[in-house]
């Protein structure tokens, strides 16, 4: 982890961003050019994105050539973890000596930046939670800075510039140990599963990236866990990090924040919110399953640590509607609820069905694409078990824009072996047929539940805009 700070920074920098139209990137981006530092940056596949951003004000390249480098004369680079040595644009700024920045680390210098700094991890459910946190703080009167993974229609986008150097909530990843190069004085951390195989061979090895997470909490800080997560509590035993640990439960168990008398209504989770034993107020959630109600306690106890009134907290958990790509409602199709979430590990698309079969409908049809061939051949059986009870279920080929190698894994042998096992699954390797059977299947009062990354979740926008 570094201790720079973007003061130390040359003043007036030129900063280049390679790999600027991710959602990570281009938020980055913007907070620089805030901090006041001239941006532009390439990537090789413009979008709305990167339009946005040159709207902006930002020089764009649409294309990754030495010679963007010696056009924009950069100060610093900041790169993605996808950027392979061979890049023209990396090789040409390391050829001109100048300073080169993984995404990562250069967010950890926006954290030496703060005073406080909220840092919410976990492999599931970090979206929603940084966003919950973000509208209990704002709503208490706090101007906090934020980093999203996701767009949220609360702030306007993925990032928003607070107007003091305060606070900053920030969504904590530990692909490729990222998180590492992160300043904490608020940590949380939302549950801890097998994911990125890629970086993690066993579950055993992400309990240890998450204990060294523990360990970068400054000390005297906070830590906010799921006090029933087995694989957390193992993570802070080898920590052995001096921090105040902060417990939320939802189950039933003694916690500091807690959600008693659950009931649900339509789906949508209601709750008494119990804050350090006293009961502070009832919350209606808007947004559905049991897994949102232990996202809405470590936002309730990370805002809470860092100013938030019990009032605020209530108000803003009563208003939060998800952020783009968690259960979102696309709008309807043919007559039916096109609901699209991002859920492509087994376990988030577990919760994730479990809350759409609790929603009112007719039958719900899952159209389910895998991320990452190293992901499926690592987790082969937990899909398969996931979504063998489910009754209508199409698939999509596997997606992956960091892989060459496809291991041998295809979603279609998912299907075969959900087949095989007595379930009821088919596989398209063409959207269009997979469009042709979706309908063939549905009828009005139905739900469409897309989950994946965004190439899948982008046939709910084609769907509901009549664009397929």
């Amino acid at each position: 982890m570094s201790d720079i700070r973007l003061d130390e920074l040359k003043k007036n920098a030129r900063i280049y961003f390679v790999g600027i139209g991710g959602i990570s990137m281009s938020g980055l981006a913007l907070l620089t050019q805030g901090y006041g530092f001239t941006v532009g940056g390439s990537d090789n596949h413009p979008s709305d994105r990167t339009a946005s951003l040159a709207d902006k004000g930002m020089v764009i390249y649409n294309s990754q050539k030495a010679s963007n480098i010696d056009e924009f004369d950069p100060d610093y680079i900041v790169k993605t973890a996808a950027i392979l040595p061979h890049n023209e644009e990396l090789a040409r700024a390391i050829e001109k000596n100048i300073r080169v920045f993984d995404r990562s680390e250069f967010l950890g210098i926006i954290t030496n930046s703060y005073k406080s700094v909220i840092n919410i991890s976990g492999t599931h459910g970090k979206t929603t939670t940084t966003s919950m946190t973000t509208m209990m703080l704002i709503e208490e009167g706090v101007d906090p800075t934020i980093h999203l993974g996701a767009p949220f229609d609360g702030i306007g986008g993925s990032v928003r510039l607070g107007g003091n150097r305060d606070l900053l909530i920030s969504e904590a990843c530990e692909f490729k140990r990222s998180f590492l190069e992160f300043r904490s004085t608020t940590a949380a951390i939302t549950n801890i599963d097998h994911d990125h195989v890629d970086c993690y061979p066993t579950l055993d090895d992400v309990i240890d990236v998450f204990a060294e997470f523990i360990n970068k909490i400054d000390d005297g800080g906070n830590l906010v866990i799921t006090g029933s997560d087995a694989n957390i509590k193992e993570a802070v035993r080898r920590a052995r990090k001096d921090v105040r640990i902060i417990t939320c439960a939802a189950d039933g168990s003694d916690a500091d924040f807690k959600a008693e008398n659950i009931t649900y209504n339509d789906g949508l989770p209601a709750f008494d919110l119990i804050t350090m034993g006293e009961n502070v107020g009832h919350v209606q959630l808007k947004v559905p399953g049991a897994h949102n109600i232990s996202n809405a306690l470590i936002a309730s106890a990370c805002a809470y640590l860092n100013g938030a009134s019990s009032g605020s907290i209530i108000k803003a958990l009563n208003g939060f509607a998800g952020a783009d790509g968690r259960f979102t409602v696309k709008g309807t199709y043919k007559g039916c609820e096109v609901v699209v979430d991002y859920a492509h590990h087994p376990t988030a698309a577990k919760v994730t069905i479990d809350a759409a079969m609790h929603m009112p409908h007719n039958k719900l049809v899952v159209v389910f694409q895998p991320l990452t061939f190293n992901r499926v051949e690592a987790l082969f059986e937990e899909y398969v078990t996931t979504l063998l009870t489910v009754k209508y279920l199409l698939f999509s080929e596997i997606f992956s824009d960091r892989e060459t190698d496809t291991r041998g894994m295809s979603s279609k042998l998912i299907s075969d072996e959900i087949n095989k096992r007595g379930g009821s699954s088919e596989f398209f390797a063409d959207k269009k047929d997979l469009i042709r059977r979706l309908d063939e299947i549905i009828e009005p009062g139905d739900m469409i539940l897309i989950l994946g990354p965004e190439d899948i979740r982008e046939l709910g926008d084609e769907l509901c805009n009549g664009k397929n």
